[in-house]
This record gives structure tokens, sequence and C-alpha cells, in this order.
């Protein structure tokens, strides 16, 4: 639904896995919590060095290589709503948008409603920013920019001219909810710019008189001046000659029909329903009707659209009737929906087929279905009037109901009925007058004295027995009764008034004294009209035409008759009423605008019409390549070290967008990817003969954000205690900046290889606690080769691994050279199966191999999670018992404070902080690389210096270990 959808990270849709949501609740633990001082701190701070903190944010956001972490950092700083920083916030957002990754620049585009909410002076620069990123010519981007045009700008329409084609064409590639905003903004778009395409049919709406008769103040001269008048104008109208963009955007929205997500289905519905001439509006009947075996959310939504559809466009769903049939296992509002689609598709074809349905729902035991159905049969009876006879003496049965409410429903539906030919139903006047003895529902029992009254004549000998009866139980009845007893006493006074004078004074008498104020008001007033006085005005000559007149027959008519001002799909109308940030759906021009502002000026080379010709035309091909580009965030490293090279914002691909539909320039797209193609095989075929060559291992990956950001929260609260210490913020963000690349406590190196055993070649190594990129189930160990020779070393790589069972190694890329005095630092990853167990194998060079081998702490088999207290606690509560291992100790000396723990416990293993709410805790969270098994770890400080450790690990053996040598860190 277009004012109900949701959006990207935003509204509900695609966001980075394991990014931290903070907001203002207090409940939620976040950044801004209900500690109002620790907010203000920061406030102060940020407002006191926003210079530096410029820097700082620019610099992580601009210059990381990984486009993960230049979005999430922009994420993170558009979600902080402090005022302060949104200069901060607008340069980011700008630079994002140039940014090369189409990553990077949907999350400048979602950063702009935010910052748009957080200060809408900012809107100019933001509708430069929005303009920029509309050319953008990335599917990934289309959605993104859109849904921020809608909230920041929605009647810029000039800024969709010259993008309009090119979004009509990428749509069929554009994300799901992206498609549903994209079809929304169109549909409005093109209520401006296209002529109605309907602008000569002759309307063939459902009449508010279906059965033809004359209008209660209307005349035959009226009515045939209006129907001269319309045929004048028809004759007047040019030929309709559709606009080629309107029939663009109805073919390239038609595929969509077919879509899995039911918000797409309808989104192209509403756009057909608005846009499209009315024989091609059917084919969105059969998609709509596949939606109805969806879910009963679905089905409650649609079955609202279809329902105002079959008001307009009757004929398009009537060979779908049996699926609007009704099955016992819908709930009460879809069994509504569907009785209110088939009473609207009914005609003189099918209504005996519809009728026998009737009779089956009325025996339901649903008795709000039952009395809709009722409802429903009136209806039919109204508009079809061969069938109206049939329809009252099925209604007439069913007075004869043990349900007291099916009865009521039935008394109610047949006085209407019987308005439009009372003469040829006396009998059933006379049998529903002997039901006020057992009815007791008011409605119903209100609609039988109103019968009686209104046409008393046709029964002379009955209705002044009812009013005796009536006269007898007043005082006892509800209002509404009471009311129309007084109104019955009325008209028996006018018509029959030597029996009923004395009931008359004696109900009006009653009625003087009620405690209801409209009552006693009617018995005032219809006392000065009928009974003849001396006080009595002109009026009471005119009492007999006053309650006695004709009055015409009411006309029962569907709920979903004037709905259709809304937009379809949209929450608007799914409540029948003006929802917030709703936008009306724009009348049709009278004269088309100009065709000429959606033109878009296309490259000579894309004008060539066969292949060869183009090649020879080709400009140089761009730095950087579109099919690199569209590469989403779920690259591996290597993907991203090639895309840093060789990715760009594009400006060839998808050019055809923006230009003519026809075949020649869809052939030649076709013929320009399989040029692409072939530069990406050269490319790759390349890359396989360069890979022997020394360079720096990639070690950024989309899993590396995970780790800077498991510890945004806690670095925000370092930076608060630093600041209360009166710390400066350079200080500060100099350590805030160095907390986020290096990994968690110090980083100890081991000796591999010593220099004298390796003839001169030192080799020494660390867990570098960063992400292995090609494998996220290894440890990374970064490996340092030194040459302390004066000769060069040769072939440095490593063979014949022996490992235990299950263990895996990725070896480094072999080292070509390394000169004397040199240093080499590579990355290899070891999957050691969540053991301990030593890697073996052999170091090799040009002359000579050596047997090495590499053995884990524990700590360094692990990566940190990012959790909240209430996730610690509820993991927790989970790994208790056997799972649980505690020691009691005493600190260090250098273990007194929060600081040291943390730091002992963080070089120990390679576990991130978890927030907690006590100063005597500390808590923290991790995984082992390998099977990703939860690792939970508390140090709980007592008085003095006394403490107790408690580790959480379904595997015994690692958290044993892990206790081992925690307890050795904090006690040293």
């Amino acid at each position: 639904m277009s004012s109900g959808s949701g959006f990207g990270d935003e509204k509900g849709g695609s966001s980075s896995v394991g990014e931290p949501e903070y907001g203002h609740d207090p409940a939620s633990g976040g950044i801004f919590s209900s500690d109002y001082k620790r907010h203000d701190d920061l406030k102060e701070m940020l407002d006191s060095n926003k210079d530096s903190l410029k820097l700082e944010a620019m610099k992580r956001i601009v210059a990381d290589p990984n486009q993960l972490i230049r979005a999430s950092a922009l994420r993170v700083l558009s979600s902080i709503r402090v005022t302060i920083i949104v200069p901060i916030m607008m340069l980011a957002i700008k630079e994002a948008a140039s940014d090369m990754s189409p990553y990077v620049r949907k999350t400048a585009a979602h950063a702009i409603p935010k910052l748009y909410s957080l200060d809408p002076e900012q809107k100019d620069q933001l509708i430069e920013v929005i303009e920029k990123l509309l050319a953008d010519k990335t599917t990934l981007v289309a959605g993104s920019v859109v849904m921020a045009f809608e909230e920041v700008c929605p009647e810029r329409i000039d800024l969709i001219h010259k993008n309009y084609r090119k979004l009509c064409n990428l749509l069929i590639d554009v994300e799901e909810w992206g498609q549903v905003v994209i079809i929304n903004m169109l549909t409005r778009y093109a209520r401006t710019q296209f002529l109605n395409p309907n602008v000569n049919v002759k309307s063939d709406l459902i009449k508010s008189n279906p059965l033809g008769e004359k209008a209660f103040y209307g005349s035959d001269d009226e009515e045939g001046k209006e129907e001269k008048a319309e045929a004048a104008a028809l004759a007047k109208r040019k030929p309709y000659v559709m606009d080629p963009d309107h029939r663009l955007l109805l073919r390239n929205t038609k595929p969509l029909l077919q879509s899995r997500n039911a918000a797409v289905v309808m989104a192209v519905a509403q756009l057909y329903f608005h846009l499209a001439p009315k024989a091609e509006v059917g084919v969105i009947a059969k998609a709509l009707v596949r939606l109805m075996r969806s879910h009963s959310e679905v089905q409650y939504v649609v079955l609202q659209n279809v329902a105002t559809m079959t008001i307009k466009r009757r004929g398009m769903f009537e060979p779908y009737l049996k699926s609007f049939y009704i099955r016992s296992t819908d709930p009460t509002q879809i069994k509504i929906l569907k009785l209110e689609v088939l009473t609207n598709l009914a005609n003189e074809t099918n209504i005996s087929t519809i009728l026998r349905e009737f009779q089956t729902y009325i025996k339901s035991m649903d008795k709000d279905f039952v009395a809709a159905t009722i409802q429903a049969i009136g209806r039919c009876a109204t508009n079809i009037g061969e069938v109206r006879d049939t329809c009252l003496n099925g209604l007439v049965q069913l007075l004869s109901n043990r349900d007291e409410l099916v009865v009521a429903e039935s008394v109610v539906v047949i006085k209407k009925l019987l308005q439009m030919q009372p003469e040829q139903h006396s009998d059933i006047i006379k049998h529903m007058a002997k039901l006020t003895d057992n009815i007791q529902v008011p409605m119903a029992r209100a609609s039988i004295l109103w019968l009686i009254g209104e046409y008393c004549e046709h029964v002379p000998k009955i209705a002044p027995d009812v009013l005796r009866k009536m006269a007898k139980t007043f005082t006892n009845e509800e209002d509404i009764v009471k009311l129309q007893i007084i109104n019955l006493a009325a008209k028996l006074y006018l018509t029959n008034s030597k029996q009923t004078k004395l009931l008359t004074q004696y109900v009006l008498n009653l009625a003087k004294y009620d405690q209801n104020y409209d009552i006693r008001d009617r018995a005032r007033f219809i006392r000065q009209l009928i009974v003849p006085t001396d006080k009595s005005g002109a009026l009471s000559k005119y009492a007999k035409k006053l309650f006695l007149a004709l009055k015409p027959a009411p006309v029962l008519e569907s709920p979903f008759k004037d709905r259709d001002h809304f937009q379809l799909g949209s929450l608007s109308h799914l409540l029948n009423a003006k929802a917030g940030g709703y936008q009306e759906l724009p009348d049709w021009p009278e004269t088309a605008p100009d065709p000429s502002v959606r033109n878009v000026e296309v490259p000579e080379w894309t004008k060539c019409s066969s292949r060869e010709k183009r090649k020879e035309k080709k400009v140089e091909k761009p730095f950087y390549s579109d099919s690199e580009e569209e590469s989403g965030p779920t690259e591996s490293a290597d993907s991203e070290s090639d895309s840093a090279s060789g990715s760009g914002s594009g400006s060839e691909s998808e050019e055809s967008g923006s230009g003519s539909e026809s075949e020649e320039s869809r052939e030649e797209s076709e013929s320009e990817q399989e040029d692409k193609e072939d530069e990406e095989d050269k490319r790759k075929k390349k890359k396989k003969t360069d890979r022997g060559k020394v360079k720096a291992p990639a070690v950024e990956s989309p899993e590396r954000f995970f780790f800077i950001f498991s510890r945004f929260r806690f670095l925000i609260l370092e930076v608060q205690r630093l600041a209360s210490d009166s710390c400066s913020l350079r200080t500060s963000c100099r350590r805030w900046h160095k907390k986020t690349i290096a990994p968690s406590g110090s980083v100890k190196t081991y000796e591999l290889l010593h220099r004298i055993t390796g003839e001169g070649l030192g080799v020494e190594y660390c867990f570098s606690r960063q992400p292995f990129s090609p494998d996220a189930h290894m440890v990374a160990v970064q490996i340092m080769f030194t040459n302390n020779t004066n000769a060069e070393t040769k072939n440095l790589h490593v063979e014949d691994p022996k490992l235990q069972s299950g263990m895996r190694i990725k070896e480094f890329p072999e080292i070509e050279l390394l000169p004397p005095g040199e240093m080499v630092t590579v990355v290899m990853g070891i999957d050691f199966c969540d053991s301990t167990q030593a890697a073996n194998f052999q170091l090799c060079t040009h002359i000579r191999k050596f047997f090495v081998s590499i053995q884990p702490p524990v700590g360094e088999l692990m990566m940190p999670v990012f959790m909240t207290e209430n996730e610690f606690k509820k993991e927790q509560g989970q790994l208790m018992g056997m799972n649980e291992i505690s020691e009691k100790l005493t600190l260090g000396e250098k273990c007194q404070n929060e600081h040291g723990i943390v730091q002992r416990v963080t070089s120990a293993a390679n576990v991130s902080r978890v927030p907690c709410g006590s100063d005597k805790e500390c808590r923290f969270a991790g995984k082992t690389v390998s099977s990703g098994i939860l690792v939970l770890v508390t140090v709980a400080t007592k008085e003095e210096r006394a403490a107790q450790l408690t580790v959480n690990c379904e595997k015994m053996v690692i958290g044993t270990m892990l206790v081992k040598d925690i307890l050795q860190a904090l006690t040293q």
C-alpha cells in the first residue's frame, strides 16, 4: 500500500547485518537513554569540539576502503538525533552521494529523510542531493532515492522529467519495496502529465437510481438536456492518441503483476485502474484473484480494493465469480467483503447462482455474516427488478426463523423493499404486524410500526389494533420505538380518527412526560399539528400532506460507492478516511503538458545499428566499470579489492533506459552487454596471471563491521567517561579511532622460526583478530618474514600441511622475492575446528624447507559478538548447569579498576564488552570462529580484591581452558 508501505532501513526493508539499533527508549539501553546527564555531557562535548569531530567523522566515512564500513558509519551518524551535528551529516551525505559504491549511495538516500526530519531548513541542499541521486543508473539506488524524494519534496515533479524513462526501464530490476514506492510516485506523475485515456468513452458507472426511476425533484426535460449536453461534448472532443511515455509506463509495469510480493501486485493494479484505458484494465483481475490464496491479512486489503473496483469496472471480475465464494474457514471480515463483491457482480445472468449461494450462507452460525447476507439479498432485489418478488418471498420465510437477529434483519430489509410496491404486498404487511408480539429487537419493531403507519390505508383493520398494543407497552419501549409509536398514532388520527382519537391522545400524554426530550418535543409538535385548536397555526391545515406524503423508495447502495476518491492500495482507502501523509491523486489535465521535458540526449555511439560499427565508434572504456558496481554488500574481500580499482558510478550501462523503446535500441543494449562480458572475462584471466605476485593481502571483508560496531556503544560510553575526566576531545577521538580499527586488547607476537634456525630468515606470527575474508570459519594468522642475510630469499611458500582431522589451512600467496634486510607481512587462514591442537606444515624457500607449527591460545579461537544486556541475560540463562564454570579469584594489583579488568580479559580472549547496568560486573561475549558456539564471560568484583569469574559455553573443554587463561591474566 502506498501510504503504509515501508522501504529500506527506515521502513522495514534491507539493513546491514549486525548493525546496532539506537533509539530514545530508556528500556533499549541505547546511548540516548534516560540518563540525561550523560546525554547533556555528550551534547556539550560535541558542541564545543564540532570541528575536530567533523574531521574524525568524515575520515571514517570517506577514508575506509570497505564500502560496508563507509555505509554503516553514515547510517550511525544519521541516526544520532542531535541538531548540532546537522552540518556534519549534510557534508557526509554529499560525500556519500558521490561515492563509487552504489551501496553507499543507497545509504546516503536513506539518510536524507532522517536529516530532513531533524532540520527541515536543509531542504534546498537536500533537493540538490536528491536531484543528483535521481540521475543514478543503478537499480540499488533507484528505490531509495525515490523514497527520499517522496519524503522531502514530492511537489518537485520537475525533478522526475528527465529520469522518467530511466525509472520505467529500471523498474523491473529494482528490489520489491523500491518497486512499490516508484510505482506509486509514477502514478501521481502520470496523472499530471498525460491525458485521460477514457476521455471519449461514455461512463458506465452504476447510477444511483439503477431502476431507471425519476429523481424526486427531477424532470424529463432536465434529463433530456443533460444527455444532449454530454453527447455534444463527446462530439467536440478530438480522437485520443496515447502518449508514448504513457504507454511505456503501462508496458513496463505489466510484468510485475506476476510478482511474489503482494504489495507490488497491488501497486500495479492501482496504477492500471487509475491510468489505463478501460479496455486494458482487465489484465489486473487475474493477478488480484491470485492474491486471494494468500494470508487473510493480504486477502482483506485486496478485497477492499476489489470491492471498490467492482463498482465501476464490474465486467473484469465476472469471469472469476467462483473465486469469491465464501468458505466456512474464512474470518468474518473476509466473508463480509466477499459478500460485498458478489453483490456488486450480480446481474440478470448470474443472479440465480448468487442467490443459491446466499441461501447457504443464511444457515451459517456467524450471526454478523448472516445479517450481512440478508442485506445483500435486499440489495440484489433493489438492483435487479426481475428477482424482487423471489427475494421478498425468501425474506418472508426467514420471519419464522428461530433466531431473533435473523428475523429482525429480515424485517428491516423487507421494509425497504415494500416501499417500492406496497399495494401488491399488503399480505406481507399483515404478516409482519403479527410479529410485534414476538420481535424484541428495537430496530425491527420500529421498522414494522413505520410500515403499518405509512401504509395504514392498506391494512385499515389491523393498524388500530397494533396501536392499542403499543400504547400498553409505551413506557417500556426503547426511544426509537416510542418515536415510531407517536408517528403511527398521528397517521391513524389523520386517516381513522373515530377509532384512534382517544388512543392518540393517550399516547401523546404519555410522551409528554417522557424522560427523553426528543420524545417530549415530538409529542408537543404533533399535538399542535394534528389536533386543531384556536392557537393552531396555518401549518395544521397541511398536516395530512406532511405525514402521508409519497416518499421515494430507498436505494440500497454499496458502502464502497464513494471510496474511489482515495487512491487504491493506500491506507486512506483502507480506512475510508484521510490518513496522515496522504497525497491526493491529481486530476487529469485538460490539455497535455509538453512531452519534450522528458527527452534525454543519447550518446552518438548508442545510435549505431550494428555491433561492428559501434565497436569502431566506441569511446575509450572508462576506468570504472558498471559491471562491478552492481555488486552488493555481500562481496568477498577479493571482489572488493578489485572493485576498488574497477568499480564506479557507471557512465555507460543502462543508457538505453532513457531512450526510445524500439527493438533496435533493445538489441543494442543486449550486444553492449555481450561486449561487457567479454571485457570481464579478459580481466579475470589477467587477474589469474598476476596471482603469483606479492601484494598486500585484503583483510577487509563484510564481516569486519561486526567487529567495529560490536564496540560502538561501549566506545561512546568511554568517550563520555573521558569527557567527564576533563580529557581533551582530541585525545578521546584519537582513542576512539584507534579502538575502532585495531583489534580488542593487545596482540601478542609468537616466534615461528628463529633467525638462527632459519639461516637468517626470521619468521614471527600473531593472531590479528580480524575476520579472514576468503573463509569466515578460519582464524586469520598474520605472518611477518624478515630477511636478516645479505642475499635474496626467493619463492617463500607453504607445503605439505600435516593437520588433525577436520582442520583446514588456506596458504598465503607465494612471495617471489624478499630482498636483504626487508620485511614482508602476509595473512593465512587456519580452521582449528575449535581446538588448541597445533597446525603443522613446511615453510619453504628456493633452497630450504623448515618444519614449523602454529598452536593457538583458546582465546584466539573466538570472534567478538555484540549483545545488549537483556540478550546476554537471556543467553546466559540457557547455558546454565554443566555449561557454566565459575572460579573465585583475587585480582592482581593492576586489575583494581574496571579498565584494568577489561584490558586483561580482552587480551586473553577475543571477546567484546557487553553493556551492564552494574558497576561491579563486567560482561563479555564472543563466539567460536569455526562453529559459532556462544561464549559468555562475567567478572563480578566483590569487597577488597575478591572477584568471581564465570564462563558460560556449550563446549565444556573450551570453557575450562578459557577460565584458566583469564584467571591467570587477572591474578598476575
